[in-house]
């Protein structure tokens, strides 16, 4: 979708007059705290709506990700990279594209159905190809294609009377079809490129079309971002603010700017994160239509991870890739429409809320709202008992959110334990409300994390730790093919033994244990001694090699099983890992896994 895969392609990044941020791997620093500190004045609805929409729609969709018979997977959107179709020839396509079966009407009810509360498409992706009736470029939907009307118009009319907030996806840089335009260098040589001709010429104009002919927007949701100063780039916002000052514009717009964060392709950040933000994922592996990607997403895996994005206090935005007739893939409809149902029991835990003032536990992770604490329960505790830890303010009900059922409690200095009912086994989400009096507490990220017997797994993950000499704790993007990018927080860097992280559990039940290193090690990386050190015993391992990798490369993750322990009595414990001696860097390590054994 937004990823310059093809490492020549870099090459571009060496004629632009100011450096540059323009993969999806580099976009999580395209933020700066001056952004995250002045919010738009209309920033509020979308911190509230936490649901949306994305929709990948273009010629790319026609094409279904094949080309003269072979197909294509990863990302169909870039079909045209892939391949390297040449300009003629894929301008053809677009005498071809005839979305008959496109209903404004039918996509707006599903999405009104899913609980869905803004929408945003693309009104023109790196293919050059506009879906809307534009007067700047013949090359658009109007007058190019058999189709001769304008989808754009009509959905964003449909999603306006559904109550939903309706935005332009543009691709600001990049357009391969055209000669100045960034990111095709099979057809134009890169370095005659004028790309301020281009933006002057084509870009710029279309974006303005599309902030005045299509009623108030809530969103401009910018792409690949280059060939632009921060004074361009914001000079380039100032024109567009005043045609729509109320809409909000993406942080793809480039150098900083924007009034949202967007996260990269596929991530949710491993921590909190001050201003509003947004993850976006794709339903299945490809955000525009593949006839042979049918990898969807469960409406179980979607509410799961809207849950986990809105306990960090983010929006999730889910894509769906429509074919070249105007169809949404029938899973999609289906799961989204399930989606919904449960939205329509327990959405007050997650529209209009903030993160969670209590980090995810064994059994899920938590949303908040002025007196209220809401659990969603991912996982169920064998005995019943739920323990919400490090809680001080004074507990006045616990109750099921869905039907205001009280459940039995009892609070033991900053523990709360609830007596659970019996499990829903259907429902992927259960929620709880717990009500409470005062001022909410801080977050607490330095809370020990929980490891208890009566889950199946418990997962100590690498931003829980805090590490020493050398040692880093960073976030790791690489991807397993074209456009599959994977965003990993793992422990790095440790090459001696002073360079060490150290996870502080709370082990809540005593009994033996079973610890497991998640990691990926190179193959000079293998071979080497570690240690883990855990209450008071010291244990040693030889690492193993997954795979050698980089951004363009997979990062495959081992669970290592290194130590078989037991734990006499409940408590706070101190887990260390280390390298024995001086070496290779160790590996790079995802989480410690406590597995209770029977």
């Amino acid at each position: 979708m937004i990823y310059f895969y093809i490492k020549r392609f870099y090459l571009i990044l060496l004629i632009f007059s100011n450096p540059v941020l323009s993969s999806a791997q580099d976009m999580t620093k395209m933020w700066d705290k001056e952004s995250a500190e002045k919010e738009h004045d209309n920033i509020q609805w979308f911190k509230d709506a936490k649901f949306g929409m994305f929709i990948h729609w273009g010629l790319y969709s026609k094409l279904a990700g094949v080309w003269k018979g072979k197909n294509y997977y990863g990302s169909g959107e870039w079909i045209m990279h892939q391949a390297k179709i040449p300009v003629p020839e894929y301008a053809k396509v677009a005498s071809e594209f005839n979305p008959v079966d496109f209903n404004a009407e039918q996509w707006a009810k599903l999405a009104k159905d899913a609980g869905i509360k803004y929408i945003v498409i693309t009104a023109k992706h790196h293919e050059g190809f506009a879906m809307y009736d534009s007067k700047i470029s013949d090359f658009n939907i109007v007058k190019a294609s058999p189709y001769k009307k304008d989808p754009m118009k009509a959905l964003s009319e449909a999603s306006r009377k559904q109550g939903i907030q309706f935005g332009f996806y543009y691709s600001q840089f990049q357009d391969w079809h055209e000669p100045n335009g960034g990111g095709n260098d099979w057809d134009f040589n890169e370095k005659k490129k004028n790309y301020q001709q281009y933006y002057r010429e084509k870009a710029l104009p279309q974006l303005k079309e599309l902030l005045t002919n299509y009623g108030p927007l809530g969103i401009v949701w910018f792409d690949t971002p280059g060939g632009l100063s921060k004074k361009e780039t914001q000079k380039l916002i100032d024109e567009l603010r005043v045609i729509q000052p109320k809409s909000l514009f993406s942080s793809r717009v480039g150098q900083g700017l924007g009034d949202y964060k967007d996260f990269g392709d596929s991530e949710v950040p491993p921590a909190l994160i001050a201003g509003a933000w947004e993850s976006i994922y794709t339903h299945n592996d490809s955000w525009g239509y593949i006839q042979h990607d049918m990898n969807f997403k469960s409406s179980t895996q979607i509410i799961q991870l809207l849950a986990n994005v809105s306990s960090k206090g983010g929006n999730l935005m889910l894509n769906v890739g429509p074919d070249g007739k105007g169809n949404i893939p029938p899973y999609s409809v289906k799961y989204l429409k399930e989606t919904g149902k449960w939205l329509d029991r327990f959405g007050e835990s997650i529209y209009g809320s903030t993160f969670g003032i209590i980090p995810a536990q064994p059994w899920g992770v938590t949303t908040s709202k002025t007196g209220k604490l809401f659990l969603h329960i991912l996982n169920y505790p064998k005995n019943g008992k739920l323990m919400v830890p490090g809680f001080s303010n004074q507990v006045t009900n616990i109750s099921s959110l869905e039907n205001k059922d009280k459940l039995d409690f009892k609070k033991t200095g900053e523990d709360i334990e609830i007596s659970l009912r019996e499990n829903d086994l259907d429902n992927p989400d259960q929620v709880l409300v717990l009500e409470y009096e005062g001022k909410p507490q801080s977050y607490d990220q330095n809370l020990p994390v929980i490891v208890s017997s009566q889950y199946e797994l418990n997962s100590v993950d690498a931003i829980m730790g805090k590490v020493s000499g050398k040692a880093k704790i960073e976030s790791i993007t690489f991807s397993h093919y074209f456009g599959d990018w994977k965003h990993e927080t793992c422990v790095t860097e440790m090459r001696k033994p002073t360079d060490s992280v150290t996870f502080q559990v709370r082990v809540t039940e005593p009994g033996d244990y079973k610890i497991h290193l998640e990691y990926a090690c190179t193959e000079e990386g293998s071979k080497q001694e570690g240690v883990l050190e855990f209450d008071q015993k010291t244990f040693f391992f030889e690492t193993l090699r997954t795979s050698d990798f980089s951004v363009y490369k997979p990062m495959l993750f081992i669970k290592h099983p290194v130590a078989t322990v037991t734990i006499d009595k409940a408590g706070i414990y101190n887990l260390v890992v280390k390298p024995l001696k001086e070496g290779k860097e160790l590996f790079k390590l995802k989480s410690i896994i406590l597995e209770p054994l029977k």
